[in-house]
């Protein structure tokens, strides 16, 4: 007798998740990992410069949803007691069935939630034997971000269990139609007889065997739909988000805007993870639930991290211990004038010699454009390298910084105009932007024969964006480091375009296809790219950092060199001298010249 055996609520089987937060992880050969990583659980304390003692946690979610991951996320949440920390989810989707208990345990325990990845330092989730935060009463330190960070597929529906619910401008939350897998199963029946003392016995045995043949159905039952409906009101969320799965094909991923979030009532608010996780906020008078003050003598903490393992129906059985007790929070100063807002502030310290040692302390709003809530249009500078060994000849870049629009093309095809026959490289740092004038902007490098490479560029003295910052000798001072560059989306385009681009092993590239397949590998195509990097775009409908090996193998960047080949202090003392050297003599170098005879 064959019957049918439904494994129902199946996550789609080609989501892939590589495990990119984890530092020792990208080993594998191929473009992207292929391995559907388990949802991983742990508590994470912030290393901001300047929060401790008191700094914010969290519990970092990462991973594909798997049976066993509701029991391992009510493990975590015991070892705390009665504190509640938000959960940063960054998860490709995984089991429906699963993602409805996770959301129900999150809104039990009335928890936040936003979408971001946690970048750990020192010690990390599955790391062995390390000690690097020996008496620093934690186990794993980090910052949580949400660039490329993304909560698809089944994950939507853990995110709709939290209290608050955030996701920022740079994450991505998608989702698509339910994939439910049939497999065939057959059952055979042997019927043997024994006798027993003159009496005869029917013995009746089973036999069950499941061939890995099955097929798949891409559209919702009326009783899956029911089911996904009722817990959607259950959280509070409007059925659009529903109805906006139903109408994308179980191939495909659509990310839904955060507009239209909002309409859904499936965020609460337009802001994003800093509300949870930056460090100013524990500083605020009462300090959020999530900030934990650590004496200076503090031991080891010994904070829960849940790692899944082998057979997604049995939980890992790891030992559990109680997290350090937290402290009253200490409130901070805030000066007159002054209220330190939820987002976008930095702590200030008195400078008048006569304080110290005890000098007062206050919360400082920046300026509008540098706190993270609409991140400003790109802005195309000149800077010069304020390296004071180069003078008087130093390297000098243009710096593009921001998101790319419409109007981007046209700005940088004006700036270059002012440059004249000069050819400067670009040193850009963007989350992406507007997709056809990347391309633009990409094509009107090539033209230009212009190096790109990824890195941020810090100025000194003062900012351009200030009305009293002005430009000495046409450019501004500044700085360039690949730690602090980040290249996403468009942007990653934008780079293709360069004569040579260079993505240092410290800086961070993610691309993905964007829904405009062949006109992103024609533009490839036309910027003399490997295809290999189109295919493997082709597999992975959501964004993927891509590590520098891969894409120098690629050819998306020309070189394993970073940001200091183009613009190092020693680099105008090479022969031939680069283009974008030039001598600026000091207004007082004439006078102090030597006589000429």
């Amino acid at each position: 007798m064959v019957a049918i055996a439904m494994v129902a609520f199946a996550a789609k089987a080609e989501d892939v998740f590589p495990k990119w937060s984890d530092p020792t992880t990208w080993t594998d050969p191929k473009i992207f990992s292929d391995d559907l990583s388990p949802m991983r659980f742990a508590v994470v304390r912030s290393n901001a410069i300047g929060c401790e003692p008191n700094c914010p946690e969290w519990i970092s979610a990462e991973g594909a949803i798997e049976a066993g991951t509701p029991a391992q996320l009510k493990r975590v949440l015991k070892t705390l007691g009665r504190r509640k920390l938000p959960i940063i989810v960054n998860s490709p989707g995984g089991n429906v069935d699963a993602a409805l208990q996770l959301g129900r345990i999150i809104r039990k325990n009335k928890l936040d939630i936003a979408v971001g990845t946690t970048k750990f330092s020192d010690c990390w989730p599955g790391m062995k034997d390390c000690r690097a935060n020996d008496g620093k009463g934690a186990a794993y330190f980090g910052i949580a971000s949400d660039g490329g960070a993304m909560c698809n597929s089944a994950c939507p529906l853990m995110f709709a269990g939290g209290v608050g619910r955030v996701v920022g401008g740079w994450a991505y939350l998608g989702v698509h139609q339910i994939t439910t897998t049939h497999f065939r199963t057959t059952r055979q029946y042997r019927t043997t007889y024994r006798v027993v003392r003159g009496k005869k016995y029917k013995i009746t045995t089973e036999t069950v065997t499941q061939d890995n043949v099955g097929y798949k159905t891409y559209e919702m039952s009326k009783a899956i739909e029911r089911r996904l409906s009722a817990y959607l009101r259950e959280m509070g969320v409007e059925r659009g988000v529903l109805d906006r799965m139903k109408a994308t094909p179980a191939s495909d991923i659509r990310q839904i805007a955060l507009d239209d979030m909002l309409t859904m009532k499936l965020v609460t608010s337009r802001d994003s993870l800093d509300m949870l996780t930056q460090a100013g906020i524990c500083r605020r008078s009462p300090a959020p639930t999530n900030c934990r003050e650590i004496p200076a003598n503090a031991k080891l903490a010994k904070v829960a991290a849940i790692e899944a393992k082998a057979g997604p129906s049995q939980p890992a059985q790891v030992p559990l211990f109680q997290p350090v007790r937290e402290a009253p929070a200490q409130p901070v100063q805030v000066a007159p004038g002054k209220e330190a807002p939820d987002k976008g502030f930095i702590l200030v310290r008195g400078s008048d010699p006569m304080c110290e040692p005890h000098c007062p302390e206050w919360m400082w709003a920046l300026p509008l454009g540098a706190a993270r809530g609409g991140a400003p249009e790109m802005r195309f500078v000149m800077v010069r390298g304020s390296n004071s060994s180069c003078n008087p000849d130093c390297p000098e870049w243009i710096s593009a910084q921001g998101v790319i629009t419409s109007r981007t093309p046209q700005k940088l095809g004006q700036f270059l105009a002012t440059l004249g026959s000069r050819r400067l490289p670009i040193v850009v740092s963007s989350r992406g932007g507007d997709l056809f004038s990347a391309l633009a902007v990409g094509r009107l490098i090539r033209e230009k024969k212009l190096d790109v490479a990824v890195a941020r560029t810090d100025f000194v003295g003062c900012d351009p964006g200030e009305w009293n910052c002005l430009a000495k000798d046409g450019a501004y001072a500044g700085v360039a480091s690949d730690a602090k560059g980040d290249c996403d989306s468009a942007c990653a385009l934008m780079l293709a375009g360069g004569v040579r681009r260079l993505v240092g092993s410290r800086a961070l590239l993610s691309l993905y296809l964007m829904g405009q397949d062949q006109l992103i590998k024609a533009y490839l195509d036309e910027m003399a790219i490997n295809p290999d990097l189109f295919m493997a775009l082709q597999r992975i409908p959501v964004e993927r950092q891509l590590e520098p090996d891969v894409m120098l193998r690629v050819g998306l960047t020309t070189g394993p060199q970073s940001v200091d080949e183009l613009m190092g202090a020693t680099l105008c003392r090479s022969v031939p001298k680069p283009d974008n050297c030039r001598v600026v003599l000091s207004p007082n170098a004439q006078a102090e010249a030597p006589a000429k005879l």
